[in-house]
């Protein structure tokens, strides 16, 4: 298979008459690899190491249990992946609303979500799910945050319930 890009590192030879492109997985390796990505991975991964990946874990999961309980207390929410230990992300619907529409006025509210199927359409079609709205957390995220979130939310049932 020929290479679809050129650049450094590809090729093992050159002359006018013929190319003999480098072994693999070089051949597909072209140009300068990423430094800058793997020094900021690098990084990102002491920092995180430093943290603590127990206490990171703890974080996620006190905020997950905070969220679940703000959205849960919500009317029309209905909360799609109730699982006892999962990651910290909260999935829903809101009755008789289209996912998208919920997360355009999250949007205007200033709340981060994707909405859709994200990538789940056999699991969604399974449960009669068209397409949710998901909120996703890390440690860095605050429990204001989510409070934020459920005003949203709520406000999103005013405009369009």
């Amino acid at each position: 298979m020929p290479p679809y890009q050129g650049g450094g590192d590809m090729i093992k030879s050159v002359t006018f008459e013929k190319t003999r492109y480098n072994d693999l997985p070089y051949k597909f390796e072209a140009g300068t690899p990423h430094i800058a990505g793997a020094i900021g991975l690098a990084a990102a991964l002491d920092y995180l190491s430093r943290l603590g990946f127990d206490r990171i874990g703890a974080r996620e999961e006190e905020l997950l249990a905070y969220g679940t309980e703000l959205l849960a207390a919500l009317p029309g929410v209905r909360l799609i992946g109730t699982a006892r230990r999962k990651a910290a992300v909260l999935s829903f619907v809101l009755d008789g609303i289209h996912a998208h529409d919920v997360g355009t006025v999250l949007d205007h509210e200033g709340v981060a979500v994707r909405a859709g199927h994200h990538c789940a359409m056999p699991v969604m079609e399974r449960f009669g799910v068209a397409a949710t709205v998901r909120a996703s957390m890390a440690f860095y995220n605050t429990r204001a945050e989510l409070d934020t979130l459920a005003r949203a939310v709520r406000r999103a049932r005013e405009m369009l319930g």
